[in-house]
């Protein structure tokens, strides 16, 4: 595909169109991905027959719609289309990225990993939430301590009695 620009001295010229080919290189990921999916969805076995839909029906309809993503791509790719850039609305792209923030929300994950199986889910998932909003800016620790721990009770409530997935209780066996 070309197009025409325009010189300085007024001069017409055809210009070549810059193809983005990366654009292809996930046009094809896509593809790939959903042949895969489709694959695999047929390789499941029926399961209950007089359920109307099936447990492949899902697959079958994420590798369709994936198929049809990559090659909607590929031709908008072919037709010149370009994504925009970001333009970072909220974000100033020329700052680096922040290491402190990075470390500390490594800290209290492996704090969190490492606390679980002693004090259980309930507790380090409101530490988790607290710890993380307070390194991300929020200062109310109350808040924030109580907000996970709502989130953290529900959670180990519905994983641990709504779908019989057992999660560490911790120091709170035989409480909760």
């Amino acid at each position: 595909m070309t197009t025409t620009d325009t010189n300085p001295t007024g001069e017409t010229r055809a210009s070549a169109t810059v193809v983005d080919k990366a654009q292809y290189g996930l046009a094809g990921f896509l593809v790939i991905a959903g042949g895969y999916v489709l694959y695999d969805a047929s390789t499941l076995d029926k399961a209950f027959a007089d359920q109307p839909v099936q447990p492949y029906a899902l697959p079958y309809l994420v590798g369709a719609a994936l198929l049809l993503l990559g090659v909607l791509l590929a031709v908008a790719t072919a037709r010149g289309d370009k994504p925009e850039a970001e333009e970072g609305e909220d974000v100033d792209l020329s700052q680096g990225t922040d290491l402190r923030t990075i470390g500390l929300l490594v800290a209290v994950l492996v704090a969190n990993l490492l606390l679980i199986d002693w004090l259980g889910w309930a507790i380090t998932g409101a530490l988790l939430f607290a710890g993380t909003t307070y390194v991300l800016g929020s200062r109310t620790w109350v808040r924030n301590l109580a907000i996970g721990a709502a989130l953290s009770f529900g959670s180990w409530y519905g994983f641990y009695v709504g779908l019989g997935l057992p999660i560490p209780a911790g120091i709170l066996d035989g409480v909760l």
